[in-house]
């Protein structure tokens, strides 16, 4: 059982990065339980593999349950298409639930990847302490190793609040049905697999572009201090990966998110998800699921510059709401930079001119592939922790001094708010346009508690004017939209049919 768990961890390895090593895998008919976890080389492909999922959850699957479950993003409604209630049960907040557990294949498949993440490094974290070879070299794994099981562990967290405790590598049926862990549970093991991810990553300026640093491990741990409100030791972490000195705000706004083949891993980029535009399986494709549809070939062609364009079918996913289009303040630079708009000639909906996620509509070359990278931390996010774990401690007037950062940079005057209740909500304003589309809006109304307030108010809206939503005339919501308003995601019905400690 063990070599069958080895080999099925060794066959999805692939690229975490954009330098050749991050390339390299081994034939898979070489690879055994006998010969792999042996060299510096087979630990390194092994820890490559922890990556991949990542892919999968920022390409196909986040945006839909940080995004599109808040009221940032909805979707593109097509009348003329079917099929499409997964994602429509998460934008209208009305997932079926019974007994805690949901069959939404969305939140199913978010858990798995998770599980994959965590069940990799399991695989390197049992095994690398006893191998021989550069210490160094040996850390830095362990380091990434430690970073990436916390990150899915976080993940899990955030959305489920709890979930089965995994530390070691599954070897007997048995073992695969775990016990629940609490929510404590899982921030102690995120706590000490970031405390020793911490003290082995190598920092940004020495590290190999697109692994995790030791500045990334800050930033996830702070968020971690952030939802439970220890801000004292969120303050410390955000300065100390100030006092790296590695990262800095890109002036121009435009300029902050990747290209398909360049700028990435910039000098704001904390981490990111690395895709790569070709044949060879890293590409992305989020760019096609946030369009309208139906779209012409020559539409397309406007905002993807490839020379094959495509007509697009379906129903699209992730448009910007009048809600959020309406929470940037006049002179915001970031508005334009962030949504743009297209013309959609041939779709029912009568308004015809959608908004669209513009940082993330980047020329390439091929049709339906391309490289960009998905940020999951950026220095001005650093930030905007730091602003607010002072402001939480009373110290308002240095917390504005960050703030302000980000907002003369969007081109916008200093803040006025003065008192801690009035920065408070400023700076939950300035998160949202900040960092509209990159998967926050939804963990931020959780952690503030403001989800069922914020959300009951935004489904009054759009079942108030439907059409702004883009549904066409004559055309609503389902009746049970906007019933299931819960702080968490119930548990997936598949997985706990696997494990009867899932309830």
């Amino acid at each position: 059982m063990k070599n069958k768990i080895i080999l099925s961890c060794m066959l999805a390895l692939g690229l975490t990065g954009c330098s050749e090593s991050f390339l390299e895998i081994a034939p898979e008919t070489n690879l055994s339980s006998v010969t792999f976890f042996k060299t510096q080389a087979d630990f390194e492909q092994a820890v490559n593999a922890c990556y991949v999922p990542l892919r999968t959850i920022y390409n196909d699957r986040s945006w839909l349950l940080s995004e599109m479950h808040s009221d940032n993003t909805y979707y593109y409604r097509n009348t003329a298409f079917g099929a499409t209630e997964q994602q429509e049960d998460l934008a209208d907040f009305s997932i079926p639930v019974s007994n805690g557990l949901t069959t939404n294949t969305h939140v199913l498949n978010q858990y798995r990847q998770d599980y994959l993440i965590i069940a990799r490094a399991n695989q390197v974290l049992a095994l690398i302490d006893k191998a021989d070879f550069d210490a160094a070299a040996k850390a830095n794994l362990k380091g990434q190793a430690q970073f990436l099981r916390a990150f899915a562990y976080f993940e899990i967290y955030r959305y489920f609040n709890k979930g089965p405790l995994h530390l070691t590598p599954i070897t007997t049926r048995e073992e695969a049905a775990a016990k629940l862990g609490t929510a404590a549970d899982l921030e102690k093991i995120i706590i000490d697999d970031l405390t020793g991810a911490i003290a082995s990553l190598k920092p940004k300026s020495t590290q190999e572009p697109g692994r995790a640093t030791s500045g990334a491990a800050k930033t996830l741990l702070a968020n971690l201090h952030i939802i439970k409100k220890e801000w004292a030791a969120a303050e410390k972490l955000c300065k100390e990966v100030i006092a790296e000195g590695n990262y800095s705000l890109i002036p121009d706004y435009n300029n902050v998110f990747s290209t398909s083949t360049g700028n990435k891993n910039n000098a704001e980029s904390v981490f990111e998800v690395q895709f790569q535009e070709g044949s060879n399986g890293y590409n992305g494709t989020f760019m096609y699921n946030f369009l309208p549809r139906p779209m012409t070939a020559d539409e397309l062609k406007t905002l993807s510059g490839t020379s094959n364009p495509q007509p697009q079918t379906g129903e699209g996913n992730n448009a910007p709401t009048p809600n959020i289009i309406a929470a940037y303040e006049p002179g915001d630079l970031r508005k334009d930079a962030s949504i743009g708009y297209i013309t959609c000639s041939t779709t029912l909906w009568e308004g015809k001119t959608y908004p669209i996620i513009k940082k993330y509509m980047k020329p390439h070359s091929l049709n339906g592939n391309h490289g960009m990278n998905w940020p999951v931390y950026r220095y001005a996010e650093v930030i905007l922790f730091l602003a607010e774990a002072l402001n939480e401690q009373g110290k308002t007037a240095e917390a504005a001094t960050y703030m302000n950062m980000i907002r003369k940079r969007a081109g916008l005057p200093n803040t006025e708010a003065t008192t801690q209740a009035d920065f408070r909500t400023a700076l939950m304003k300035e998160r949202r346009v900040e960092l509209a589309f990159e998967n926050k809006r939804w963990h931020d109304l959780v952690r503030t508690d403001t989800y069922k307030q914020v959300i009951t108010a935004y489904g009054a809206e759009i079942k108030a004017n439907p059409f702004a939503y883009y549904y066409q005339k004559g055309y609503t919501l389902r009746s049970n939209s906007f019933t299931v308003i819960e702080k968490y995601y119930p548990m997936p019905a598949d997985e706990a049919a696997l494990n009867p400690n899932i309830k």
